[in-house]
């Protein structure tokens, strides 16, 4: 079921999403060579709690921790752990914050110490394909607008998309109808309504864009070895444009 949101409740989760946001900025000077990601998720999970909002992701679907931590090959979904991270290290660090109610999600990648030209590359493109996403995310448009200007970009820079994870509906929980794909046809798909909040998550690979999956039922892995990335935000469809949520600030710099 699709829920169309509120003016008021589209402001509440604007309020969550600059919170989720404002973590994310953090991270920025606390990830560096020498941490793990388990210190990670400490920390994030502090942040959220002490600004008086929730960790939304502990206990959704038996999930047990407030962030997903996947490194270099890792799609999604990591465990955060004690395994310390190292110059070069491609970090993707994933969220929900519940905040008086409201639900944001957002990810997003960096690099662990000095980086790479390949991790630059891999990097800027996985961005500049999140927000010629979210350029498509207007009303009365169609969902595979989404996808395919997202495809069609990364594709076009000898990159590919994962098919298997998808973005989604949010709030009031996290998961809900429609998916969004980031692969897909122009005019195809759910016609965008004034009032849906959705994520676009483009995750890109440097090889393919097939997984495997980890023992532990949730991490994906790329199949060939190869990095993976991964940008996401909330953002609410209006009559204006898309409303992003859980901005940074950094909207004109991809």
């Amino acid at each position: 079921m699709i829920t169309l949101k509120s003016p008021r409740e589209i402001e509440m989760m604007d309020e969550s999403g600059e919170l989720l946001a404002d973590v994310h900025r953090h991270l920025r000077s606390f990830i560096k060579p020498g941490i793990t990601s388990w210190d990670v998720e400490e920390f994030v999970r502090n942040f959220i709690e002490s600004h008086g909002g929730i960790a939304a992701q502990v206990g959704f679907e038996g999930y047990k921790y407030a962030t997903c931590c996947s490194v270099n090959d890792e799609i999604c979904h990591g465990f955060p752990r004690k395994t310390v991270l190292k110059d070069g290290d491609l970090i993707k660090v994933d969220m929900c914050i519940d905040l008086k109610g409201a639900v944001s999600d957002s990810c997003w990648a960096y690099v662990v110490g000095k980086s790479t030209p390949e991790i630059d590359y891999l990097m800027a493109v996985t961005k500049k394909a999140l927000y010629l996403g979210i350029e498509q995310a207007q009303v009365g448009n169609r969902i595979g607008d989404i996808g395919h200007a997202i495809q069609t970009y990364v594709e076009g820079e000898g990159l590919s998309v994962v098919r298997d994870f998808v973005g989604h509906g949010i709030g009031p929980t996290i998961h809900e109808s429609p998916a969004i794909p980031h692969y897909g046809e122009a005019g195809k798909g759910l016609r965008l309504k004034e009032g849906m909040v959705i994520t676009i998550e483009p995750m890109v690979n440097t090889g393919t864009w097939r997984m495997k999956m980890d023992p532990n039922g949730w991490t994906a892995y790329t199949l060939d070895g190869g990095l993976s990335c991964q940008f996401e935000h909330t953002l609410a469809i209006t009559k204006e444009g898309p409303k992003i949520l859980t901005s940074q600030g950094e909207e004109l710099t991809y």
